[in-house]
């Protein structure tokens, strides 16, 4: 499995046993004990998907009496909010 973003290195100190099997599995597979751990780490930890939609402040609840007046306000915190995530 190949990278085409950068990639940092990272150490981490194994029991002997899951040790034995992290390189077991990765003999297996014929691959490296880094796919094999990357694989691992992937499954159980998958990426946090964000929403499509955007939200927006207090929609359909009698929110601020200003709601009007701040919309464009609230829309930008949103987005900007999406994007810094």
């Amino acid at each position: 499995m190949r990278y085409a973003i950068c990639v940092k290195r990272t150490t981490i100190m194994l029991p002997d046993a899951l040790d034995a099997r992290l390189r077991g599995e990765a003999r297996r597979r014929g691959v490296s004990i880094a796919d094999v751990a990357r694989v691992a780490l992937e499954r159980e930890l998958p990426e946090q998907k964000t929403s499509a939609a955007l939200s927006f402040f207090a929609i359909g609840k009698g929110g601020p009496p200003d709601v009007a007046e701040r919309a464009e306000e609230w829309v930008s915190e949103a987005i900007s909010r999406r994007h810094h995530s």
